[in-house]
């Protein structure tokens, strides 16, 4: 009886020692498709000692709010052209340390069947955050609607339009609302991700929709202290896998396209 009691208590101190082995990363994400990413890979990481836990936002502004602030240790949602533009904002320094995919931005409308349609004096509906709005407007441009004063600026506001033949009206909001609106306006500008949670199909549905060569690749991003770290590093090498480029292709067929 000894020998058992023995055995179990070691068996439980091995068991204890691997849990507190477990590091936690806390890692803030959009519901679609970066959670869904992220959950793919929580078994892998798992095995290699890292317990990664998923907090999901609906908003562009609290995951880059809390990992400055040492609440939430990385985020999976955004662009680079975002993240630079938020950092100099908000005064943080949060970095990049690899980027996954990309989700081509793409004009919606429940209105009209063709770009071309657009009428005189028609409603769009963009986001109203700076890279965002800059990539509304550079789509727009590349299908000859507008023009704008820099035709390279990825921060453009519709302040920022040099020509606008069809007397255009811009209706800014945040990301979030832009699906909510898509009754309301004739021509919507919605990020993929909040496409697809809208039940869109942006390979299908979109207008006009940006190729393959999109520079808004979608990373994870850090803070200096701890991008290097090996719970982070292990995180980054998940996240670029064989695993994850085969599930982008075979779930999203071509309203996420890998970046790697």
């Amino acid at each position: 009886m000894k020998k058992v009691l023995l055995f179990t208590a070691l068996a439980a101190a091995l068991t204890a020692g691997f849990a507190q082995a477990n590091e936690k990363l806390v890692v803030a994400a959009t519901p679609v498709p970066h959670a869904e990413i992220l959950e793919l890979i929580k078994p892998t990481l798992a095995k290699e000692g890292v317990d990664l836990q998923i907090k999901v936002f609906t908003d562009y502004v609290q995951p880059n709010v809390q990992v400055a602030e040492k609440r939430l240790d990385a985020n999976y949602f955004q662009t680079l052209p975002y993240l630079e533009n938020f950092n100099k904002g908000k005064g943080t320094n949060l970095v990049t340390v690899i980027g996954v995919h990309v989700e081509p931005f793409g004009g919606y409308s429940k209105k009209i069947k063709n770009i071309s349609e657009l009428k005189d004096g028609a409603t769009v509906a963009i986001p109203n955050e700076g890279s965002n709005s800059g990539r509304a407007l550079l789509l727009l441009q590349k299908a000859g609607v507008i023009t704008l004063k820099d035709p390279t600026n990825a921060l453009s506001t519709p302040k920022d339009i040099a020509s606008n033949p069809k007397n255009l009206k811009f209706k800014e909001l945040e990301s979030a609302l832009l699906p909510r609106v898509l009754d309301q306006v004739d021509l919507d500008m919605i990020n993929t991700n909040y496409a697809l949670e809208a039940g869109l199909n942006p390979a299908k549905d979109a207008l006009i929709i940006e190729d393959a060569k999109s520079p808004y690749v979608n990373f994870l991003v850090a803070r200096p202290d701890n991008k290097d770290s090996d719970a982070i590093q292990k995180l980054a090498k998940a996240l670029t896998s064989p695993e994850v480029k085969a599930f982008i292709e075979k779930k999203y067929n071509g309203a996420v396209l890998p970046a790697f």
